[in-house]
């Protein structure tokens, strides 16, 4: 019983890592009304990396071009599009930084907040505002900058709360900066590598001092290969529906999710 709980909440971490509803959120909720015991931060370590290597696998070309643009730059080629990999390079470590700080500094009380469902269901209340808003955005092409790149990484950084979409956050920020809808989003996908190989290094240790059983291992496994495949069909979903500018739909979800949720536990405290 506790295997078919892993994958589906693998499901529902690869479905909404991507999709604007947030995953943490999904996580904490499915967890309780599922009872599962394996679910906490080595869970969601090892379903982020699911989802990880799903973006690898529709990134694939981007992500070659990024790896060989460095080697090529420092080595004169001056083409525009070797310039142009070479910066999208810099432009993720930018905006990677603010992530970083949060986690390195604010762990333990990020950690506590996964606790509280009242948090999460708030903060999912917030990603269903900023996906409505997201209509009403006019769209513009301006160019990804150093600027923009570390603005759109204070908004993955505010996303580490659970029940705030980190996709949802991104895009909407990067939206809001004038950046084209498409471009964002595919710099959203793209910046998440090592936003979440980051998080998977700070619960490495925890992870090290306190191992799991076998069995708990074989749980976690099923979970992230699940996230892997509902991962890569949720980013070619989110890329079409973003074309379409309908994040809105999204925005409806998760005030109908969040007002249930927090309705609910008003009740269950009466």
């Amino acid at each position: 019983m506790e295997l078919i709980k892993a994958m589906i909440l693998g499901v529902v971490q690869g479905l909404t890592e991507f999709l604007p509803i947030s995953s943490s959120g999904h996580l904490v909720i499915g967890s309780q009304l599922m009872h599962f015991q394996e679910q906490g931060v080595v869970f969601d370590v090892f379903v982020h990396l699911g989802t990880l290597l799903a973006v690898v696998v529709v990134f694939r070309e981007e992500l070659l071009e990024m790896i060989k643009a460095p080697f090529a730059f420092l080595q004169g080629d001056k083409r525009e599009s070797v310039k142009h990999f070479f910066l999208l390079d810099l432009y993720v470590i930018v905006a990677t930084l603010p992530a970083v700080v949060v986690g390195l500094f604010l762990k333990d009380s990020i950690e506590i907040l996964f606790g509280n469902i009242l948090i999460v269901y708030s903060m999912l209340a917030v990603t269903g505002i900023i996906m409505i808003v997201s209509r009403y955005l006019p769209q513009k092409d301006k160019p990804i900058t150093w600027g923009r790149s570390l603005l759109v990484g204070c908004a993955q950084a505010c996303a580490i709360l659970p029940g705030l979409s980190r996709s949802g956050s991104t895009i909407f920020a990067g939206m809001l900066l004038g950046i084209d809808r498409g471009k964002i989003a595919r710099f959203s996908f793209i910046m998440s590598i090592p936003a979440i190989l980051g998080a998977a290094v700070l619960q490495f240790g925890d992870l090290m001092t306190n191992p799991l059983e076998s069995d708990a291992l074989i749980n976690i496994g099923a979970g992230a290969v699940m996230a892997a495949f509902s991962g890569y069909f949720a980013i070619k979903l989110l890329l079409d529906i973003i074309r379409r500018n309908r994040l809105h739909w999204f925005g409806y979800y998760c005030l109908l999710i969040s007002a249930a949720g927090i309705g609910h536990s008003i009740f269950m405290s009466v």
